[in-house]
């Protein structure tokens, strides 16, 4: 029996935003800001998803997440490349058996607006293509008509057609307007069997801020407290900083605890902060701060 999704879980906006505030002030320790730094290099998701997207480019990003610096610095490799269907399988080959997973969008990203027959379609596709993970997006329309349980049988027919490729749902959020909307986006998605919930595509501002990522956290905890089952998240759009990012591993840690720092329970959809990342690190091993041109921008 599916959840009564009219109820409305009320979100304190003023509360929020002050959580926000105080977890923003807690200092992370020289040895312990350089393993953040290098876990967080392990979270991102390299995405390129653009309308001049090429075989060659997807290639140039796989081997920047093969390889994420040159020199004689060990950095870590990312968790994931996000790519449009046609170039999962030149992503899937580049990586071979590195452990990097190849993401794909799908459902229309990133308005949404197709039959749920070419939905379906396109995520058997990018299964079939070799796809680990399949990011999809939300009918917003849908959802803010009120029509929730076609949001919910929407993530179901997709969760089910992704198979064993896990699936992250993308609620975008800088359309649904209110905080209440986020979390009863995030409950739906949970409940209908999203393995991820994530913030946006990257297309529409605003994207990740921390008041929307601390609200789907919550939502996460939870869901999780209810039913035993651990949800990831991924905040994306917008985090191109090493600070920014170390602040959303605070809140995370403190929402949810230890067992969602980890690849596996929390990404970040932020291709532009892995040269930033890279440089930090060197630069809390060495002492030394390189320039942003000797790395690439993709």
């Amino acid at each position: 029996m599916k959840p009564d999704f009219s109820l409305i879980t009320p979100i304190d906006k003023v509360g929020v935003e002050e959580r926000v505030a105080r977890l923003n002030t807690r200092s992370i320790k020289k040895e312990s800001k350089l393993f953040a730094m290098r876990l967080a290099m392990q979270m991102i998701d390299l995405t390129t998803l653009e309308g001049m997207d090429t075989p060659g480019k997807v290639q140039q990003l796989c081997n920047k997440a093969l390889r994420p610096y040159s020199g004689p610095h060990e950095i870590p490799q990312v968790a994931a490349v996000c790519v449009y269907p046609p170039f999962v399988r030149i992503a899937k080959k580049a990586l071979g058996s590195s452990g990097i997973n190849v993401a794909s969008v799908a459902t229309a990203f990133h308005s949404g607006h197709a039959t749920m027959a070419e939905k379906l379609a396109e995520v058997k596709y990018c299964v079939d293509e070799g796809a680990d993970e399949v990011d999809m997006v939300i009918s917003r329309g849908e959802f803010l008509r009120g029509n929730y349980n076609f949001t919910f049988d929407e993530v179901a027919a997709i969760k089910e057609a992704c198979g064993k490729a896990h699936l992250k749902v993308i609620l975008e959020t800088g359309e649904l307007n209110t905080l209440e909307n986020v979390r009863r986006a995030s409950d739906i998605s949970m409940a209908a069997g999203a393995d991820f919930i994530k913030t946006s595509t990257g297309k529409v501002s605003p994207a990740a801020t921390q008041p929307v990522t601390l609200v789907m956290l919550e939502a996460i905890r939870d869901f999780y407290l209810k039913t035993g089952t651990k949800i990831g998240m991924k905040p994306a759009g917008g985090i191109r900083d090493t600070k920014t990012a170390l602040k959303y591993l605070v809140m995370v840690k403190e929402t949810l605890g230890a067992d969602w720092l980890d690849p596996n329970m929390f990404r970040f959809g932020a291709s532009a902060l892995a040269n930033d990342l890279i440089m930090q690190i060197i630069k809390q091993e060495t002492g030394v701060y390189q320039s942003g041109d000797y790395f690439s921008k993709d």
